[in-house]
């Protein structure tokens, strides 16, 4: 894990530098903070003014920062994070906005044994901000496969879970004629969908909202997503175009269309999707306990 963050501006030292000491000085029983995000790989997007679709918006990426305790109420270091919150932010409109989670070193410790995707991919990509050398952080160990079954289950069902829960979403969208906003709840489904494939079959998993490459990255584990989204017709395709755009278009572009039409024609194509990706991943589960 890297323990530098010479390479971000000095205003941005300056912050990270304050945020920790405030930390240290309302949770004694830290052990760690830790930088992870985009921050930490260098990919962060400091400020952006723009006009998107005629509407004026900004971006600023978050300082991402697990806060590693040992023998702390989580109630009461939730509290504390507030709290510095509140005494952190003096212009909330300009300042780089920062986002606490917590965990107790036992906990972080097993989830990195374990292998559990979030914290592996913390421990590989963040960047230590304090350490006070009490503990070490755990290595990944090799899973057998009753826990590599147990996981796959546990990310599987979490996954299925919110695409179901988006897909009522569509359902609300319809009623209301809001044919926009279900293309965008349609996108999430799909999207929750393929990370569960990707879970399931890795038990590892990255953010992404591109269902092109979403798709691509699946169809080498089953034949069966061909028949997806087959994209052969010029209508295919622009109906497939329609759901990945939604991400973004669907939330804020004022004249980006969709028509009842278009989501009746997508619905059973993502309900369709659903079951297939149900089938696989409840095979290859199968498979681990199998073994």
């Amino acid at each position: 894990m890297k323990k530098t963050i010479k390479y971000l501006p000095e205003e941005k030292q300056q912050d990270l530098n304050y945020l920790v000491k405030l930390i240290l000085e309302k949770i004694p029983q830290t052990q760690m903070i830790i930088l992870y995000g985009s921050y930490a790989t260098g990919k962060y997007v400091a400020f952006d003014r723009r006009i998107e679709f005629g509407i004026r918006t900004t971006y600023m990426s978050d300082y991402d920062i697990l806060v590693v305790t040992s023998g702390a109420k989580d109630k009461e270091v939730g509290q504390r994070l507030d709290s510095i919150e509140e005494i952190y932010y003096r212009n909330p409109e300009e300042q780089t906005p920062v986002q606490f989670i917590n965990d107790d070193i036992k906990k972080l410790n097993k989830d990195l044994s374990d292998g559990r995707y979030f914290y592996t991919q913390l421990k590989e990509e963040g960047i230590v901000l304090y350490n006070s050398g009490k503990f070490k952080l755990a290595r990944r160990r090799k899973l057998n496969f009753d826990e590599i079954m147990e996981q796959a289950q546990e990310y599987s069902d979490e996954k299925f879970g919110r695409a179901n829960s988006f897909m009522r979403s569509v359902k609300h969208d319809c009623n209301d004629g809001d044919y926009k906003m279900a293309s965008f709840h349609l996108h999430q489904t799909c999207e929750n969908l393929f990370y569960a494939v990707r879970l399931a079959f890795t038990l590892e998993n990255r953010k992404q909202h591109n269902l092109s490459k979403l798709l691509a990255s699946v169809r080498k584990y089953s034949e069966r997503f061909d028949k997806i989204f087959p994209q052969k017709t010029k209508e295919e395709k622009r109906l497939f175009t329609l759901l990945k755009l939604a991400y973004v278009e669907a939330r804020y572009n004022p004249k980006f269309a969709v028509t009842k039409e278009d989501i009746d024609v997508l619905i059973p194509i993502v309900e369709s999707l659903n079951k297939l990706i149900k089938k696989i991943c409840t095979e290859k589960i199968a498979a681990y306990g199998a073994v």
